[in-house]
């Protein structure tokens, strides 16, 4: 049986007002029944080949299955909104709470040279992710950008732990802002926490606070995306405002002498912090699900993305060098480390500027987060991979009121429970893991249009790509196996630079971009993919298991239900097409 595209067109999009009815949350023809659900099951296996074949279009994505949320989403952002969109969606509680505890355990001082290396490997994600929203501007971010190019399988299997990132990202943020609240205080973090001590330690402190405060975000979240664009761009030049003054005051008690021992753990130290504070850049992606909302996205998205990553990028070296020379590094709290810096060098007065600055900043995270995750959710939701009662978007508010809802109570759940060292691992392997995703994408992109695109390229494609992530992949594993010889480096690493340099020597782009693309292909996007996966080998064995875990309850789920529902609209969508 041949892959059903969802690019044919699609039957007249129905106007549907919000009701919570068994057709809002299984609508498709092999929920009809048990009768037809047995049948389904029964397809499972040519169903999964159909849609690990099938393609979206850019077309179906900007129409078809945008139109299946029954309203628009209002178009009113400029590049002045993405910027600070951007800024208040990752400058939080990255580097207001993870400098002190990658300072400690993992870096010491050179964990400044940890947040460039993150920062590289978030600004090639950030090109790539540009190219796809000028290109695909609609709500679904990397999820859509995926779909179109490899497939609704992949982009299934990504979408699950986008939501993840999302939520546990939310769910750090929060209890790091119940952290920051306790030090306006004057109180430690876990006196405003419940310690429940029959759970597991990792589990035990609960956080009502952080739950009150993302219950208050949902409410902001899914009143109007412009007023939460004017509040977060005026908290942000606030907290801007803030991050300058830490960063003079700071300096006025500066103290060369800290950095003497600059990389105490030594170079592996310096990429295991890089990749837990990768954790810091999360949140452009939340951006990017925006572009649906931009006036113009070939130039709004480009300005936006860029712009608000080099400002983001200059700050954290900036604060992080400005924290080292206040205080050595074995004397920094791991929980609220620049008010304790200015509380160490006589400043008590300034720690209360901090923890005011590190709160708007963390507020402003999660308002961002709030609304980038909602419309990413309604996206999927439109593909019918999860219910359809999520795609839905209020006729009077033009925000997707019923996703923000669910993903924030999760969120919410989340955050309750979870100590911030768990949240923070595995939220870098889920981000990483797209992150790379989204360049192999871009790289497909570029390189196969399906029906132009001869046999003997789109083979030089593949086999250019499978040995990119090859190498890409021996080098982080033998990193993470404590490898010390130069030797292997240098086997996996020239096999990448000749994968790469035979991709763009020998392979013809097969299409170029309309309005911008992204510079330096395929070095770029390779690039992107080798320090995304060599992160990834520098994450702790457990996170890697919990990874395993939620891939796996996903897999569940997508067989037994986002599977046949996704197959269904295709199918429906594709016989709609032809009637027409």
């Amino acid at each position: 049986m041949g892959t059903i595209s969802e690019g044919s067109g699609g039957g007249k999009p129905q106007r549907r007002t919000c009701s919570c009815t068994k057709q809002d949350f299984l609508p498709e023809e092999s929920f009809q029944s048990w009768a037809n659900y047995g049948k389904a099951l029964k397809e499972t296996g040519m169903r999964l080949k159909d849609r690990v074949m099938s393609r979206s279009l850019d077309k179906s994505e900007l129409t078809e299955i945008r139109a299946r949320s029954g309203h628009e989403m209002k178009k009113n952002l400029t590049w002045w909104d993405i910027i600070w969109f951007g800024i208040g969606a990752v400058i939080g509680a990255g580097i207001f709470v993870l400098t002190g505890q990658e300072a400690r355990d993992d870096a010491g001082p050179a964990v400044i040279l940890s947040y460039v290396v993150s920062g590289v490997s978030a600004m090639l994600s950030v090109f790539c992710y540009t190219e796809f929203a000028v290109e695909i501007p609609v709500a679904g971010g990397s999820f859509a950008y995926l779909r179109v190019e490899l497939g609704d399988f992949v982009a299934f299997i990504a979408a699950g732990n986008i939501l993840l990132e999302y939520v546990i990202g939310g769910a750090a943020v929060s209890r790091s802002w119940t952290s920051y609240f306790a030090t306006l205080l004057n109180h430690h973090p876990n006196d405003f926490r419940i310690h429940a001590t029959s759970l597991d330690p990792d589990y035990s402190h609960l956080d009502p606070i952080a739950v009150v405060v993302i219950a208050l975000i949902c409410v902001a979240a899914v009143l109007s995306t412009k007023a939460t664009s004017r509040f977060n761009y005026v908290a942000s030049i606030i907290h801007l405002a803030i991050i300058i003054f830490i960063i003079i005051a700071g300096l006025t008690h500066a103290n060369t002498k800290n950095l003497s021992d600059f990389a105490p753990f030594g170079v592996r130290g310096l990429f295991s912090a890089s990749a837990v504070l990768f954790f810091a850049y999360v949140g452009f992606d939340a951006v990017s699900t925006m572009a649906e909302e931009t006036r113009n996205p070939a130039k709004d998205i480009p300005l936006g993305l860029v712009g608000a990553m080099t400002i983001t990028t200059v700050c954290y070296c900036l604060l992080a060098l400005t924290l080292f020379l206040m205080q050595p590094y074995a004397q920094i709290d791991p929980d609220a480390p620049f008010s304790v810096a200015f509380e160490a060098v006589g400043m008590d007065w300034a720690k209360y500027i901090v923890a005011f600055g590190a709160l708007k900043g963390m507020t402003t995270v999660l308002l961002v987060s709030a609304v980038g995750q909602a419309r990413y959710l309604t996206h999927i939701a439109r593909t019918h991979m999860v219910p359809p009662w999520l795609a839905e978007v209020h006729p009077t508010t033009g925000t997707p009121i019923n996703a923000t809802v669910v993903m924030l109570v999760a969120t919410a759940i989340i955050a309750f429970f979870t100590n911030l060292n768990i949240l923070s691992n595995l939220l870098s392997i889920s981000t990483l893991f797209i992150f790379m995703l989204v360049a192999v994408a871009l790289l497909v992109r570029r390189y196969y249009v399906s029906g132009e695109t001869t046999d003997t390229n789109r083979n030089k494609l593949l086999g250019a790509i499978v040995l990119i992530l090859a190498s890409s992949i021996a080098t982080a594993a033998y990193w993470a196996a404590g490898g010390k010889g130069w030797v292997g480096y240098v086997v996996t690493v020239v096999v990448w630079f000749g994968a790469t340099g035979f991709l763009w020597w020998a392979v013809p782009q097969a299409r170029a971009p309309q309005t911008w693309g992204v510079p330096l292909v395929p070095w770029l996007p390779s690039a992107s993919i080798a320090i995304n996966i060599f992160l990834l080998g520098s994450i702790d064995g457990p996170s890697f298991v919990r990874f395993g875990v939620w891939t796996v309850l996903l897999l569940i789920y997508y067989f037994l239900f986002g599977l046949h529902a996704s197959y269904d609209t295709a199918k429906a969508s594709a016989a709609d097409g032809a009637g027409v």
